[in-house]
């Protein structure tokens, strides 16, 4: 094993908000006692009518709903960027390798659904995030899957885009970092529930393989059960609930429900769709999650690198969850030598990253 200091090593401190989210009083008034389907639909009937803004009002937007506590822009895509509001925008050249500029991201692609500039799912801030557009740019209209051969990442190995075969069949798929998988999911469970009355008809485009052609479930077998993967796997955070009431308050005075509700997709597609929901009754089970990353792995050459905090416990997994290290950091970058195993996952404190070698 051989250890060295990493001397350009930035710790990036992300937001760290405190925030009780306020339903206002009798917005789900009506959804006590439904399941599956008809709370599906119900919650449809609740959002629907929001505000729609202009594609142009996003940039503005931005720098409310997705502001670092450092006033920088919260990136979607990658946490090697500290992007400035205004100076470092898209402004329709550049580009070409990230930290450049950040754009107007989809998260669920607009060609989706036609990529009607007029329509409201264009612009609906539960989709639409800041995002380093090299990265934007190389996720293009893929589904979200978990990538089993990488073909490409960002910095750090933050994201990756490659080929999975969950659906049954070779997909080209991106796969975000895990502590913003819930965020997506949960702004996917959104936008399948909020326009129900036209997501049926979404599967005429192309690369749409996560859609169901169908009002409900609205999903493919295989890409619910990625979506509820991954939001299980990551909790509501802070930061989601800051971002949901200022949308909710700002914008475009409609919610997020599986935000207000953390286990409302369990209800509505998941383990407790026969059991009815009660929104007034309804009492969270409270899952923190940290929205400073505690450490940052990477694959050089073969080689395992981790850069963390001097002290922090380290536990290197191989795919059938045999420990294969466990070890304290003395230094700020460890690098481990892995012998021949392909596909590693890296656990220090409750936060775990998978790394191809």
């Amino acid at each position: 094993m051989v250890k060295r200091w990493c001397l350009g090593f930035v710790c990036l401190l992300l937001i760290g908000l405190q925030v009780q989210a306020v339903v206002p009083a009798g917005y789900y008034d009506g959804s006590d006692g439904l399941t599956g389907s008809a709370l599906k639909t119900k919650m449809y009937n609740l959002v629907k009518n929001h505000t729609v803004l202009s594609y142009a009002a996003l940039w503005t937007a931005f720098q409310t709903t997705d502001k670092r506590a450092d006033g920088k822009v919260w990136d979607i895509y990658s946490n090697a960027t500290n992007f400035v509001y205004v100076t470092n925008q898209d402004a329709g050249s550049g580009g070409t390798s990230e930290g450049q500029f950040y754009n107007r991201e989809h998260s669920f692609p607009n060609s989706w659904f036609g990529g009607d500039a007029a329509s409201a799912m264009y612009t609906d801030l539960f989709h639409m995030y800041p995002a380093d557009k090299w990265v934007n740019n190389k996720r293009g209209n893929m589904p979200f899957g978990n990538v089993q051969t990488v073909l490409g990442y960002s910095a750090n190995h933050y994201c990756e885009w490659g080929t999975s075969t969950e659906s049954g069949s070779s997909l080209n798929v991106f796969e975000p970092a895990d502590e913003l998988k819930g965020d997506l999911a949960r702004s996917y469970f959104y936008m399948v529930t909020c326009y129900e009355n036209v997501v049926s008809n979404w599967t005429a485009y192309s690369n749409t393989e996560m859609l169901g052609g169908n009002s409900y479930p609205g999903f493919s077998s295989w890409g619910l059960k990625v979506l509820l993967d991954w939001s299980r796997l990551d909790p509501v955070s802070d930061k989601e609930r800051a971002r949901n009431e200022a949308i909710y308050t700002n914008f475009q005075h409609n919610r997020n429900p599986f935000i207000d509700f953390p286990s409302l997709a369990e209800y509505v597609w998941g383990d407790s769709a026969t059991f009815e929901f009660h929104a007034s009754k309804y009492l969270a089970v409270t899952l923190k999650k940290k929205e400073t990353q505690t450490f940052t792995a990477w694959s050089v050459n073969g080689n395992l690198h981790v850069s963390t905090i001097i002290g922090k416990s380290i536990e290197i997994r191989d795919v059938t969850g045999i420990v294969l290290f466990h070890l304290i950091a003395d230094q700020v970058e460890t690098t481990v030598h892995v012998g021949m195993n392909r596909f590693i996952m890296v656990q220090v404190d409750s936060q775990v990253q998978k790394i191809v070698l």
